[in-house]
């Protein structure tokens, strides 16, 4: 990491510790052993980072970020060790909220062939007991009798 990039990220982190109320600017406030206790690090771990001289370790980060109030993920990311693309937020992982996954839907996830499909499907809408489903409707995958009469 450059010179440049752990000046941004501490920086960063100071403001974060200061917009927490942690008195990181005098000597006598406490500020710096207080987030180290109550992160459960070194405090030396704390200093070198507010003093520039190394980024602190993933543990560190991770056990530090609760505090200030931000993610891991984001601790990471403005660290300049990843970036977003290598650490997607789950939200862009799945699928729209109103999306209805099918019974070929899981079937393609569970690995069975296009040929054995039609048979996968009818199986498995037996088990489901769902008088729709004999009426031609059928409800989507995880939706229960008891929840559709609900």
């Amino acid at each position: 990491m450059s010179t440049q990039g752990l000046d941004e990220f501490a920086g960063w982190v100071e403001g974060l510790m200061r917009a927490r109320g942690y008195d990181i600017d005098s000597p006598r406030g406490g500020g710096k052993s207080r987030i180290a206790d109550e992160a459960g690090v070194h405090r030396a771990a704390v200093t070198r980072l507010l003093q520039r001289q190394s980024m602190p370790d993933l543990e560190t980060m991770r056990r530090i970020a609760p505090l200030l109030g931000v993610s891991v993920r984001d601790m990471l990311i403005r660290s300049g060790r990843v970036t977003p693309e290598e650490l997607p937020v789950a939200a862009d992982l799945l699928p729209p909220s109103d999306w209805q996954p099918t019974m070929e839907d899981f079937a393609r996830w569970l690995g069975v062939p296009d040929e054995r499909m039609d048979v996968f499907v009818k199986v498995v809408n037996q088990f489901l007991d769902h008088p729709e489903a004999e009426a031609g409707e059928q409800r989507p995958a995880g939706e229960s009798r008891r929840a559709a009469q609900d």
